[in-house]
Formats: structure tokens, sequence, C-alpha cells
């Protein structure tokens, strides 16, 4: 177990304290529950970061680090469509784009190939950490973010298929 697969690995662990910290009745619990999410964006960055400059990519990192992504990411915009900040069809299509990524990347793992991120996917995400960590302070800004970080992930899911499609047939 190397470094950035413990990182990933807090990523995972750090899901259900976010959900403890949205659900809170604390005053705040927006506003610590952003920290938390901007926390796991963090050791994201930094894994990734680590695994690259150290050469410490492994083939369950590749998986699992997408994988803890993923889960939070529905973790938080589940989060907001519970508390109404979002509507819900926006968890329902990155639910469904999530599911079949995730369905694919099993079953591609299964046969030994593993493709990595690309640069939409990397884009999308960012664009959702960015709303986010808006979202306490303009939710009207964090909203055009959401709606921007949906389209640019749908775009991201076409050009994972394509490429898949011209790779593998």
């Amino acid at each position: 177990m190397n470094i950035p697969n413990i990182l990933t690995l807090f990523r995972l662990f750090l899901i259900p304290v976010f959900i403890l910290s949205f659900f809170s009745q604390s005053p705040q619990s927006l506003l610590n529950s952003t920290f938390i999410f901007l926390l796991a964006g963090i050791t994201d960055v930094l894994d990734g970061f680590i695994a690259r400059k150290y050469n410490l990519i492994t083939k369950w990192g590749i998986v699992l680090d997408p994988l803890a992504d993923k889960l939070m990411l529905v973790t938080v915009l589940s989060c907001l469509v519970v508390k109404n900040y979002i509507p819900i069809w926006i968890l329902v299509v990155i639910s469904i784009k999530e599911f079949l990524m995730i369905s694919a990347g099993i079953s591609l793992y299964k046969k030994n190939i593993v493709i990595p991120a690309n640069g939409y996917g990397k884009i999308a995400t960012l664009v959702f950490y960015i709303a986010i960590l808006y979202l306490p302070f303009n939710s009207t800004i964090s909203n055009y973010f959401i709606y921007g970080a949906v389209a640019i992930s749908i775009g991201a899911f076409i050009n994972y298929f394509r490429g898949y499609k011209k790779k593998f047939g």
C-alpha cells in the first residue's frame, strides 16, 4: 500500500464524514461540509501528483482513484438534492453517467484493460469542485457552475465512448 493509495482510501473515508457534517444541526454545516469536500479534492490532486512524480502508479490506484471521485461526487449531489440546493435531474444524469462509467471500468478491468481519466473528465471534476466551493457563498453562481459541469461531464462521457470505440472497435 503506497501513499497515493492511502490518500485515495482517506478520500473514501471522507464520504461518510461529509454526510454527517452536511446533515448536522450546526449552523455551519454547509460551510463545514464544503471544507471536507475541499479536503477530498486536495487529496485527489495530491495522490495523483505523488503517484506520477514518484512512479507509484498502480493498477489498483488507477481503478480506485476515479471510483472514490465518483462516489464522493454522487454523494455530494445526493445531499444537495435532499436539501433542495439542486434539482434532482442533475443527480439522475450524473448518476447514470457514473454508473455506466463504473460498469464499463469494471468490465474492462476484468479484461486487463484500464482506460485512465481524460482531460474532459478532469475539467468536469474541477468545475464540480468550483461549484460546490461557491455554494456556501453564492448559490446562483454555484448553480451555473453545476450546469456547466453537467454539460462537460456528458461531453467527457461521449469522449470516453468515442475513445473506446476507436481503440477497441
